[in-house]
């Protein structure tokens, strides 16, 4: 396939070459507790069956270290009690890298992952303040927060308007409960900062009734808006915002915007539409391509090839890949087997990481365990994404205060 060469490359990253004739031994493993029968089904299929495809393909190569990778998939359905029990069962198991794509679930696994000495991984869920590694030691939400997520927004927006943001209006649409709360302190300081005019717009959940919100915003005029919602309320917006005549480019959603809520909206209506991303969309991609070549093209990829045709997909192959290469830098430095205390030096010891162009660069230290917080904008032209932004991290000092703020008051 195309890029073949260039992707084997992505897979030398995980030592295959050098343990691949060595006998695979104990295997490392990563618990998957995920929501795959409720909340979150609109990622967590496409997320998971990207961990158990990147897996299948490591342990091709012969592992890590000569120690073949497992990912353990089970349901926890967003019930934080479930959430816990997974983590108990699995961690009895000898498993001691942990990921939820759950805030919810997050939040309660947390403390006992403190406590106990073992992994939590959290990328682009959970408490925003446990980048902080000076206080969440066990914690990595690797790659941006939702704080960083809609500061990098108004910086985008700040440069549309010439960096002048003084007589601009930014609305912002958000589901009225954590998720969506979580980046009204951000906007509410960088409003103060920057002079420009913040309307904030509550949308009741699950989100299938906007019509009130879309007419206020109609009424208001705000020059963009910033919406943090999920799934088919994408979908829903979009409609009112035909029904109410609002130009679709003034959408700049968070990142839980994929290709199935474009199908939906329909290509060509969803033309302007904008999204904040911290992983490349498409094909076009080294490690995916591989996958497609080993596994895909010879049934024995782990499920409908149709569930790889995503960004969400992709997500997964970038959260895994991070993981796995921990592991790899692991067994690298402080040898076998690997423990939770060698993958912490592992991912402390990543710099300027993407996977070969797969995702942002990420750089982990003991300090900031969020590797940097970068993202892009881009943009649906009826076909494609567009990026409008290179990799950017903006408002760096802004978003660090705000996170020393809230991790002083953690309290274990």
């Amino acid at each position: 396939m195309k890029k073949f060469t260039k992707a084997l490359a992505v897979l030398s990253m995980f030592g295959g070459a050098v343990f691949g004739t060595q006998a695979l031994s104990e295997p490392f493993k990563i618990g998957i507790c995920y929501d795959l029968s409720k909340a979150y089904t609109f990622a967590t299929p496409q997320v998971a069956q990207a961990a158990q495809d990147l897996a299948k393909l490591v342990n091709m190569k012969g592992g890590i270290g000569g120690e073949p990778v497992e990912v353990i998939v089970r349901d926890h359905g967003n019930e934080p009690q479930r959430g816990i029990e997974c983590y108990s069962k699995l961690s009895r198991e000898g498993v001691f890298v942990f990921d939820t794509l759950s805030t919810p679930v997050s939040l309660a696994i947390l403390p006992r992952a403190m406590e106990d000495g073992r992994i939590l991984m959290q990328s682009l869920v959970g408490r925003g303040d446990a980048v902080d590694g000076t206080v969440f030691d066990w914690v990595y939400p690797v790659g941006p927060t939702y704080w960083g997520q809609a500061a990098n927004d108004v910086a985008y927006i700040k440069q549309l308007h010439d960096g002048d943001l003084s007589n601009v209006k930014v609305g912002f649409v958000y589901f009225d409960y954590p998720f969506g709360q979580e980046p009204i302190e951000i906007l509410e300081t960088l409003s103060e900062k920057e002079g420009f005019e913040l309307e904030l717009y509550p949308v009741p959940l699950p989100g299938s009734d906007q019509a009130g919100v879309w007419s206020k915003v109609r009424r208001d005029k705000p020059d963009h808006v910033i919406v943090w919602m999920l799934g088919g309320a994408h979908v829903v917006a979009s409609k009112e915002m035909q029904r109410n005549r609002i130009p679709m480019d003034k959408y700049i959603s968070v990142n839980w915007l994929n290709e199935i809520d474009i199908a939906n909206i329909g290509n060509e209506a969803a033309k302007g539409i904008k999204r904040g991303t911290n992983v490349v969309g498409g094909q076009d991609v080294a490690l995916y391509q591989e996958i497609m070549a080993e596994l895909y093209d010879k049934g024995e990829g782990t499920g409908p090839i149709e569930k790889t045709q995503d960004v969400f997909y992709n997500t997964g192959l970038a959260m895994y890949s991070i993981m796995f290469e921990a592991a790899r830098r692991a067994a690298e430095q402080e040898g076998l087997p690997v423990t939770a205390m060698s993958y912490k030096v592992g991912l402390e010891s990543l710099e300027g990481y993407d996977a070969n162009g797969l995702m942002a660069p990420i750089t982990v230290t003991a300090e900031d365990h969020g590797g940097g917080g970068k993202t892009r904008i881009e943009m649906w032209d009826g076909e494609t994404w567009v990026p409008q932004t290179n990799w950017i991290s903006e408002y760096a000092d802004v978003v660090w205060d705000v996170v020393k703020e809230s991790s002083s008051k953690y309290e274990q």
